[in-house]
């Protein structure tokens, strides 16, 4: 069966597919032809149903009936997650009455962020931009994920609020829900059982053989030295992505409960593969 698989082009999705993408973990059930996006380009092509499984934004989920999320692949963070920074410390007041940059309307860390601090003005533009607006002034705080959570102070900025250990305080710990893998649901249940299992053995592979799959990553590194590479992969591939477990789910539940009751989103029916 030939499939269209959607990841964004970042060290962590690659270490995830490594195993996939390089026939180190074969199919007798696949063909996967893959897509590579920027992860808002892959929210709005989900919105438009045009690949068989895709990574997406967590939040994104609330806008897409026809995929369900799959288990293996997701991105949480344990007691981490988006930043937001600035050229100087601010409070929290301050913050909401800026213009905040963030990285798409669909992602996850702005839903987040919402949910910390209410409703703000912001612009979109591509993630790792965001540093190097807010230190030239286009924006006065930015909203940071993937590695510039991890090299914002080489551009002299400064962490002004921390969304991934606010949510962690305020949910008793459960991993913060940010990027996952959906499917449509023009597949079976079986198939996407199927399929499940073949992204779990290759995120398996990449975390057995970590020194080939890092080699691998390092592709979508942007520049970034190899030992903070592998420092945000080991942040964004842990066992919540080879199985996303009942912390997992429940995360992800609570993230949209709290987001409907907020007014953010409207209810949904929400679509996670049963485990196996």
């Amino acid at each position: 069966m030939k499939i269209t698989v959607g990841h964004t082009p970042d060290s962590d999705d690659a270490f995830m597919f490594y195993g996939m993408l390089t026939g180190k973990i074969p199919s007798d059930d696949f063909t996967v032809h893959h897509v590579i996006e920027d992860i808002e380009e892959l929210n709005r092509r989900a919105l438009k149903e045009e690949l068989d499984v895709t990574a997406v934004s967590v939040h994104a989920c609330a806008y897409l009936p026809n995929y369900t999320i799959l288990r293996a692949g997701g991105s949480f963070g344990i007691g981490y997650g988006p930043i937001v920074i600035a050229k100087k410390q601010l409070d929290i007041e301050s913050v909401r009455k800026s213009k905040i940059a963030i990285p798409g309307k669909m992602t996850s860390a702005f839903l987040l962020l919402q949910l910390m601090i209410g409703k703000f003005d912001y612009i979109e533009m591509k993630f790792s931009d965001i540093p190097a607006a807010v230190r030239d002034g286009k924006a006065d705080v930015g909203l940071v994920i993937h590695e510039t959570q991890l090299s914002y102070e080489q551009e002299e900025l400064e962490k002004i609020l921390d969304v991934g250990k606010w949510w962690h305080d305020t949910t008793g710990g459960l991993p913060v829900p940010l990027g996952t893998n959906v499917m449509s649901n023009r597949f079976d249940s079986k198939t996407m059982l199927k399929f499940d299992k073949y992204l779990h053995d290759s995120i398996k592979y990449g975390l057995d053989h970590i020194d080939e799959a890092m080699d691998y990553s390092m592709q979508y590194s942007r520049g970034k030295p190899a030992e903070l590479i592998k420092k945000f992969v080991k942040m964004y591939v842990n066992d919540v992505t080879v199985e996303m477990g009942r912390s997992g789910e429940e995360s992800i539940r609570k993230l949209f409960s709290m987001a409907s009751e907020s007014g953010i989103i409207k209810p949904f029916e929400l679509k996670i593969n049963p485990m196996r």
